[in-house]
């Protein structure tokens, strides 16, 4: 019996960035251009390694700590948003400072600071150490608790449970925090829960798209870096979904054995995996045999987020 050869890629739609990806890019790139290099980036722009060398090719210096910033300097914060006493130290010191954090984070720091003034505590959940988790936990000095897992939601202790509110990472497995959710309900039965999920659209409709590629092939790569927790999530709901999967920062870390015995591949891409990535990682599995690339019907993206003022 021969082996099965490698026919078809099958793109799955939406994939790669989205609107909040692409407009922490430009503020850097718009800065570059406005102010001329060096401009200061706290974290990671995104969390991807070809954004970021691209980035620091063209002037851009990513650090953790603002003591590494000289006076004057321009200062941009990742998408991903930043604890409260960061914005305090760089206003303090005078920095020129740009705000990338996706506004649907944004949205979730004005609900955090609302609720806390009217008395809410608040059960966070995500992942321990993701600079989103820390940013929006850093939104308040105190009364705000991670919980990573159902387990986690048993042992977390508020203060007071009358004026409790949840909130979530924004790149969370969907079935996962809803899982957590359920959990924190019915330990927490009066706990106010957010009027639209905190999950944002971007993550929801990749992994949406995985759902539906999944069983259609034999093999998912994901495209994304390991610190990526949005791809990450991907290569999780396709492993869900039946199908084997990796994840890759570039087309070199791909594996000819992989493919072996595999007819279709399915491919996407995080939110802040460019698609340049995307197309070079097409090529490779083409020369690997794959003869045709189709893509999945899927949702339109149409969102996009402005720059902010000072930069447009």
């Amino acid at each position: 019996m021969t082996q099965p050869t490698l026919e078809e890629i099958v793109l799955a739609e939406p994939r790669g960035f989205c609107a909040g990806v692409d407009r922490a890019i430009d503020i850097v790139e718009h800065a570059l251009q406005k102010f001329g290099a060096p401009v200061y980036v706290r974290h990671e722009i995104v969390h991807n390694t070809y954004v970021v060398e691209d980035l620091k090719q063209r002037g851009a210096i990513f650090i953790e700590d603002l003591n590494d910033v000289p006076a004057g300097a321009t200062l941009v914060f990742s998408a991903h948003g930043v604890p409260k006493s960061v914005e305090q130290e760089a206003e303090r010191r005078g920095f020129r400072v740009f705000d990338a954090t996706c506004p649907l984070v944004t949205k979730v720091h004005v609900e955090v600071a609302k609720l806390h003034k009217e008395g809410y505590e608040f059960i966070m959940i995500g992942h321990k150490g993701h600079p989103e988790v820390e940013g929006t936990m850093g939104q308040l000095l105190e009364g705000i608790y991670l919980v990573e897992d159902v387990e986690d939601v048993q042992r977390v202790t508020p203060k007071q449970t009358e004026r409790l509110a949840v909130v979530t990472q924004t790149t969370l497995s969907v079935d996962d925090a809803a899982h957590i959710t359920d959990a924190v309900i019915a330990r927490f039965p009066n706990i106010r829960k957010p009027k639209q999920q905190d999950i944002c659209y971007a993550t929801q409709n990749r992994q949406d798209a995985v759902k539906v590629l999944s069983p259609q092939v034999d093999l998912v790569i994901v495209v994304g870096s390991p610190t990526s927790s949005n791809s990450n999530r991907l290569r999780d709901v396709a492993q869900r979904y039946g199908a084997e999967s990796y994840m890759v920062d570039n087309a070199q870390e791909l594996q000819p054995e992989w493919f072996e015995g595999k007819t279709r591949v399915g491919l996407t891409a995080g939110a802040s995996a460019p698609d340049v990535l995307v197309q070079q990682v097409i090529d490779r599995i083409r020369a690997l045999g794959a003869v045709s690339v189709r893509t999945l019907e899927g949702v339109q993206e149409t969102i996009k987020f402005p720059l902010p003022k000072g930069l447009k």
